[in-house]
């Protein structure tokens, strides 16, 4: 198996960032090769590190506008040099902490969609109150989406459960402002209606309807569609208040002696609870529906979160993941909105 191709030029901290956790990943025993602008890339790599270079002209910038333009018009961007590295066999997966457009972008040009794919999605396994998993999509990748299309997400979400996660039966629930049929926006209720007919109709998954987000965490559901702009903005919203949380949290213990003796002695536990929430050791997310494996890190990915992005992407290419969801989604009846 190849080694793993990380987008170097990509990210908030990109190049220093990117290096510092490859320099971590190989230094844990992980093959990985990184790609972009050799001048900047070079002296940024410890002496004795063994951390080929892949050369890449040009960059998509994190504030690109209309990103597929971008990746096009961009001569040889180091996402695009990546995805191609899959492509030809030369790497085992992709990472990118980069646009996520842009790598959604580069995953179809260069290794386009898996079969019966409309849309990839990014999709991510996040932890429920309740001790289980709970599969996410779409977390970025498609901000306007059509009620087929998260028709689409439906069956790839439950796919991904019950033939990578290893849940026998999972429930798909369709994320909203409320359980009930009629809530949601006009593009919501559409969605539900056709999960809701092609469940009955098919038998093919099993969907309990709309689901609002604390019940989602809390294990109303296994698997959670929503468009990818509702998604994103849910992600970032939890990451966001698990942050002020824990600021809140450390500021009353430096308030007491007490408070810091307890703190002390919960530190075990406490340090469990970053390791279940905090993205940084979470890795990233999985682009799925591309045929090759492609993780999206966080844009603000540290070099632990890099580092957690490349040890999943090489655990992901080892259990042959794509084929693992192609083989599900062949199981599903053919042309489900009909």
């Amino acid at each position: 198996m190849g080694p793993v191709a990380l987008d170097a030029m990509g990210g908030d901290g990109a190049p220093e960032t990117m290096i510092s956790g490859a320099v971590a990943a190989v230094r844990q025993g992980l093959d990985v090769v990184v790609v972009g602008d050799p001048e900047r890339l070079a002296p940024l790599i410890p002496a004795g590190v063994s951390l080929p270079i892949e050369p890449a002209a040009g960059v998509v910038s994190m504030d690109s506008g209309r990103v597929a333009a971008a990746v096009r018009a961009t001569p040889e961007p180091s996402v695009s040099v990546a995805m191609r590295m899959v492509r030809e066999g030369r790497a085992c997966a992709a990472v990118s902490c980069g646009h996520t457009g842009a790598t959604m972008a580069a995953g179809l040009f260069r290794l386009g969609r898996l079969a019966g794919v409309e849309r990839p999605a990014v999709t991510m396994v996040v932890p429920r109150t309740d001790g289980g998993r709970l599969v996410v999509l779409d977390l970025g990748a498609n901000v306007d989406c059509r009620p087929s299309q998260l028709l689409q997400f439906a069956l790839m979400g439950h796919a991904y459960a019950q033939g990578v996660a290893g849940l026998p039966s999972p429930r798909v629930g369709l994320l909203s402002n409320g359980e009930e049929p009629g809530k949601g926006d006009e593009r919501v209720r559409e969605a539900g209606e056709l999960i809701a007919a092609f469940a009955e109709r098919s038998g093919a998954i099993r969907f309990v309807g709309n689901v609002e987000p604390l019940g989602a965490f809390r294990g109303d559901c296994d698997v959670l569609v929503c468009d990818g702009f509702v998604g994103n903005v849910m992600l970032k919203t939890v990451e966001a208040t698990a942050e002020v949380v824990t600021h809140i949290v450390r500021e009353e213990i430096l308030k007491t002696t007490t408070a810091k003796a307890g703190a002390w002695l919960l530190r075990p536990a406490l340090r469990r609870v970053r390791e279940r929430t905090d993205y940084s050791s979470q890795g990233g997310a999985l682009l799925l529906g591309v045929d090759g494996v492609v993780v999206v890190g966080h844009g603000r990915s540290d070099a632990t979160a890099v580092r957690s992005a490349l040890q999943f992407a090489r655990h992901c290419a080892a259990d042959d993941l794509p084929r693992k969801v192609l083989r599900a989604l062949e199981r599903l009846p053919e042309n489900p909105a009909d």
